[in-house]
């Protein structure tokens, strides 16, 4: 006798045998039965989804997004209205996809033709935000809140080119296509300050294209003492509350560490597969800021804040390869080499294309302050064997089954997906091409090496112009991301700042 799915419907209840889906006959006319959007594997976790919902009385749902920017966005769906969000999915303004950082619209919405390049956003029009029940959770910090992470369609049911979740799954599915698989592991640093409580106030309050007033906060480490155990003991309620938070959300939590300057953090996650791990890197910056927040603290990711002169925070992202068997395909072939010929290939990319990806893994224009010699951040492009100033560190080698390259440039503000889509992206390259990468250096902040990219408005320009971006991610996606990246340096060094007004003020 056969055995059964864990959430098939008997034919008497309108089942269809061995398929996972709900097959009753209000579920069949939904968005994305319509559309075929779900596998079974989806069916399979949206029935475990009801039972939970069911079990432990959840009263919302979170249907959330993630934008261009890396940021989540969505709304909260009552109790009597997840079912019918499950079948159909939730609307949001298509807009949404149009806006920087500071939520000022980039293109014309309301125009015929907004620019981007395709139909579909004229108007501000809905787009359609498609759960993936696969990665649902129930919310440790909110009662009785699940949340849901979506994918993005049109309201035909064609798959938006915008959406920064597609575009990693479609990089990830070619190269399956060739037989490989890429593995993710991740180091994300964090500042943690004192919040201060006091209300906002007018000069908190922004708009679009001019954000209010940062809150003022304190220090909650004296910096200075990397890995000091103490210093980690003084903030452990938090460290309690993140672990407790982390781990009942099912991330793959490695270590909690003090870093080196004051308010500074680092998580690290064990490595996984690259769409699982993107998955969880977004997820957890929410959670940090949340838990953080309810014990009266501001996590913030951004790399550089005020008073973090001497050091920025990074996102490390640990990469390889690996074959059908699961083999690390990185692995050298023998003692003598670091990398695999692969390997080296792969490496060589990176390096080639580290001005384009740049805008992928520093999309922001602090981040670029972060790029400075002798601080443990790169500022050239050059590679090292274990050397932590190099913009890429080999690690492991001969026998090693962990062997992996370690790209050190990049911010932990960066949009996951397009991060790591833009590694693929390079290395590939480098692979399909033969490139060779050069000598690795023992002297990361002194070598001959070209310097990373100065600024954002440096890194959108090389994005712009590299064919193997264009080639990959479309020219739709390129312009579409280097336009807003472009405004948003642009509205930058339209700013008159603190350091013009002391500088000038009263010398001219």
């Amino acid at each position: 006798m056969r055995e059964r799915n864990v959430d098939e419907r008997p034919v008497a209840s309108s089942g269809g045998g061995v398929s996972a889906r709900p097959m009753l006959a209000h579920d069949r006319d939904g968005f994305i039965g319509r559309h075929g959007l779900w596998s079974e594997e989806r069916y399979a976790a949206a029935g475990q989804m009801r039972r939970v919902v069911d079990e432990i009385g959840v009263e919302m749902v979170r249907f959330s997004f993630v934008d261009q920017h890396g940021v989540l966005r969505g709304k909260t769906i009552a109790r009597g209205g997840i079912a019918a969000a499950m079948r159909s999915g939730v609307t949001a303004p298509s807009s949404l996809l149009l806006k920087d950082t500071s939520g000022q619209s980039v293109f014309p919405v309301f125009s015929p033709e907004t620019g981007v390049g395709v139909a579909g956003f004229s108007g501000a029009g809905d787009i359609v935000l498609v759960p993936d029940p696969t990665t649902f959770r129930v919310l440790p910090w909110a009662a009785q809140t699940g949340w849901i992470l979506c994918d993005v369609r049109f309201p035909d049911g064609s798959p938006v080119p915008l959406c920064t979740r597609t575009v990693l799954r479609n990089e990830l599915t070619a190269l399956a296509a060739r037989g490989y698989g890429m593995t993710v592991g991740a180091e994300l640093e964090f500042h943690v300050y004192r919040a201060d409580q006091a209300p906002l106030t007018d000069e908190n309050i922004g708009s679009p294209g001019r954000p209010g007033a940062a809150r003022p906060t304190g220090p909650t480490t004296r910096g200075s003492q990397l890995l000091h155990e103490e210093g980690l003991d003084r903030m452990q309620p938090l460290v309690d509350a993140l672990y407790r938070g982390l781990t009942l959300l099912d991330l793959p939590l490695r270590s909690i560490e003090l870093e080196f300057g004051p308010s500074q953090f680092e998580l690290t996650m064990e490595a996984g597969s690259a769409a699982e791990t993107a998955d969880a890197i977004v997820l957890c910056r929410s959670a940090v800021r949340r838990i953080a927040a309810s014990l009266g603290y501001h996590a913030t990711f951004m790399s550089r804040p005020q008073g973090a002169d001497g050091a920025s925070t990074g996102w490390h992202l640990h990469q390889s390869l690996t074959d059908a068997s699961g083999a690390n395909v990185f692995q050298p072939e023998t003692a003598d080499g670091s990398m695999s010929l692969l390997g080296e290939s792969y490496l060589a990319g990176l390096l080639a294309h580290a001005p384009a990806a740049a805008a992928f893994t520093t999309p922001t224009v602090n981040g670029y302050k972060r790029y400075q010699p002798n601080s443990l951040a790169p500022d050239r492009i050059a590679w090292g064997i274990d050397n932590k100033g190099a913009m890429v560190r080999a690690v492991g080698g001969f026998g090693d089954s962990a062997t992996r390259l370690e790209n050190r440039s990049g911010e932990p503000a960066a949009n996951p997906y397009l991060y790591i889509a833009s590694q693929l992206i390079s290395g590939m390259d480098g692979v399909d091409r033969g490139l060779i990468p050069p000598a690795p250096t023992d002297d990361p902040y002194n070598t001959a090496a070209p310097s990373l990219p100065a600024s954002l408005g440096e890194a959108v320009a090389a994005l712009a112009v590299d064919s193997a971006f264009r080639s990959a991610l479309g020219g739709v996606v390129v312009d579409w991301f280097a336009t807003i990246k472009r405004a948003e340096f642009a509205r930058y060094l339209r700013h008159v700042s603190d350091w013009e007004q002391r500088e000038y003020f009263d010398i001219f």
